[in-house]
């Protein structure tokens, strides 16, 4: 399989063909961030119809000494946002749609007994419902951190921030996450990744 330079190369030699393979390989991975912004299954197609759009009509912008990955991840991240601000929808999709949860927060992934699914179903709840609470800059990077599996070179890329804005606003959003956990006595607090 090409790298996504060799492909970008050719789209921008006119093979039209080669953009194509650009989609299949990120439709999936786009579609999955979009959704944890937006809810709306249209709506999502749209940003992403949009996202695809753009990054074709500006492709010959992209620096290739930059990630494609990056790059694109930004186009997606502006338009995710974009559209929120367009409409004023400013709530994550609920966890049982997102990711796998175990991403996030690793608790029980094989719960043999029935209080251990139970307090599993307590946490996946909690956390779904709280998520959301998050200044949406702290959910950007939880986001991309947990869920895209980005490091914080290609966070602090894809949002325009330094790197060090990264970790800072990683640990405040951890930070919010586990006073959420605390104040209102959800167990056991030291099953979290987040130390």
């Amino acid at each position: 399989m090409m790298d996504d330079a060799d492909l970008v190369r050719l789209v921008l030699a006119g093979e039209k063909n080669a953009y194509a393979k650009i989609i299949d390989k990120y439709e999936a991975k786009l579609s999955r961030y979009v959704r944890k912004f937006i809810w709306n299954n249209d709506d999502v197609a749209d940003v992403l119809q949009n996202i695809f759009t753009k990054s074709y009509m500006y492709l010959g912008s992209y620096d290739r000494k930059q990630s494609f990955n990056s790059w694109i991840y930004r186009i997606a991240h502006n338009e995710a946002i974009n559209f929120l601000k367009k409409h004023r929808r400013f709530t994550l999709v609920s966890l049982y749609q997102m990711v796998e949860f175990d991403t996030l927060i690793p608790l029980l992934t094989s719960p043999e007994r029935a209080d251990d699914r139970a307090l599993y179903r307590e946490h996946k709840a909690f956390v779904d419902s709280h998520l959301q609470q998050l200044d949406l800059k702290y959910r950007e990077v939880l986001v991309l951190y947990f869920y895209e599996d980005m490091s914080y070179e290609e966070i602090a890329e894809i949002l325009r921030i330094p790197k060090a804005t990264v970790g800072v606003r990683l640990n405040r959003a951890k930070a919010k996450l586990k006073v959420l956990f605390e104040a209102h006595e959800v167990t056991p607090l030291e099953l979290l990744a987040f130390d």
